[in-house]
C-alpha cells in the first residue's frame, strides 16, 4: 500500500535519539488512545480476536511512564481529534489492520532502538514488542478473522477505513511534528 510506504518513509527512526523517542511515543499515544477506545466496542464482539489482548495504549503508557514522564503530562498529552469513522465490523478491521501491522514493525523497529538509544522493553520501549515471541502467532489469528469478511462491501468498507486510518495517522504525526 503506497500509504503505508509513504509513512515508512517518513518515520525519524534512522536519526532517533531520546528525546526523539519520547516525542514520536507521545505521538503515538495520543493517536492510539482514542482509536482504540473507538475499536473496543467492535473488538470486544469479533470473535477469536481477543480485544483485551490487542490493546497497546497501557504498554505506550507505561513507556512514557519510563521515559521519565509524569502521570499528569501524560494525561494532557493532546489526542488524535480526528479519526476514521468506524460504525461496522469490517470497518473496525479495516483500522486494527493498520494497528496490528504496526506491531508487525515494531518487531524490526525494538533492535534499531534498542542499539541506537538503548531503549529495550524495561526502560521505555515495551511497546515495540508489545506480543513478544507470540506477535507472529497473533497476527495469524488476527488474519484468520480478518478472512471472515466475505462480502465484497466488507472487504471495501475494510480497505478503505485502513487507508482513511494510515491518512489520519500520517497527519496526526506531522501535526505533532515528529515526521521527516
Amino acid at each position: 500500500m503506497a500509504l503505508h510506504r509513504r509513512l515508512d518513509t517518513r518515520l525519524p527512526f534512522s536519526r532517533m535519539d531520546l528525546a526523539l523517542y519520547r516525542e514520536l511515543m507521545s505521538a503515538y499515544y495520543g493517536f492510539y488512545h482514542p482509536l482504540e477506545r473507538a475499536l473496543a466496542p467492535w473488538g470486544e464482539i469479533i470473535s477469536d480476536l481477543e480485544w483485551g489482548r490487542r490493546s497497546k495504549t497501557p504498554y505506550l503508557y507505561a513507556d512514557l511512564l519510563a521515559l521519565g514522564l509524569k502521570d499528569a503530562h501524560i494525561d494532557a498529552l493532546p489526542m488524535c481529534p480526528e479519526l476514521p469513522a468506524i460504525t461496522s465490523v469490517a470497518e473496525a478491521f479495516g483500522a486494527l489492520y493498520v494497528l496490528e501491522g504496526a506491531t508487525l514493525g515494531g518487531q524490526v523497529l525494538r533492535n534499531l532502538i534498542e542499539i541506537k538509544i538503548g531503549v529495550g522493553s524495561t526502560n521505555g520501549g515495551a511497546f515495540m514488542n508489545v506480543y513478544g515471541v507470540e506477535t507472529s502467532a497473533l497476527w495469524q489469528r488476527f488474519l484468520e478473522c480478518l478472512y471472515r469478511l466475505q462480502a465484497p462491501a466488507e472487504r471495501l468498507a475494510a480497505v478503505n477505513v485502513g487507508a482513511s486510518t494510515f491518512l489520519c495517522f500520517e497527519q496526526w504525526l506531522d501535526r505533532c511534528e515528529v515526521l521527516r
